[in-house]
């Protein structure tokens, strides 16, 4: 596993030219971007304050991710399905370290392990509930919760509705 302490390393501070090794170098980035946003639960990222974070920039050797590699660091987490991008200017996005697919398979293996197929549930029971405690997708943001559901909704294993004042969804 790559860790924040790469950047200690010159050759994470700039994209490299060769495509091999530029492939490996952005493999490693990405865990790290991923690993990093899990372990403090980031989940939406403005892109300007990257350069300053301690993930592409250490401070005691005077080493940072240039803004450019940063950008194509986070194209290389949009095209593998872990980042999107919320505004025209690619300023702000939003981080994913498991796709809505495996957090749809997560949370679908807790339906089935627990019984609650055929059953309604809130989405706030599934993200903040008594019932859901301990869970990886207990207290995940709503919006990942949906599109997760949303991936499950397509295999027709769930379906998400309109509930009084939030929303609900049925597992099959």
């Amino acid at each position: 596993m790559v860790s924040v302490q790469s950047v200690y390393f010159s050759v994470l501070c700039r994209i490299q030219p060769n495509a091999d090794t530029r492939k490996k170098q952005l493999d490693a980035w990405c865990s790290l971007v991923i690993n990093y946003c899990h372990h403090k639960k980031i989940s939406q990222i403005d892109v300007n304050e990257l350069e300053k974070s301690p993930l592409f920039s250490n401070a005691k050797i005077g080493r940072t991710l240039p803004s450019e590699g940063i950008r194509v660091v986070l194209q290389e987490l949009a095209a593998k399905g872990n980042l999107e991008f919320t505004d025209k200017t690619k300023r702000q996005c939003l981080i994913m370290w498991r796709t809505p697919e495996e957090w749809g398979r997560i949370l679908y293996r807790w339906v089935t392990n627990s019984g609650y197929q055929n059953t309604v549930c809130t989405l706030f029971e599934l993200s903040h509930g008594d019932n859901t405690v301990g869970e990886e997708f207990h207290g995940l943001d709503e919006w990942l919760l949906k599109r997760a559901i949303l991936s499950l909704a397509k295999e027709n294993k769930a379906e998400l509705f309109a509930s009084g004042d939030g929303e609900g969804v049925k597992f099959y």
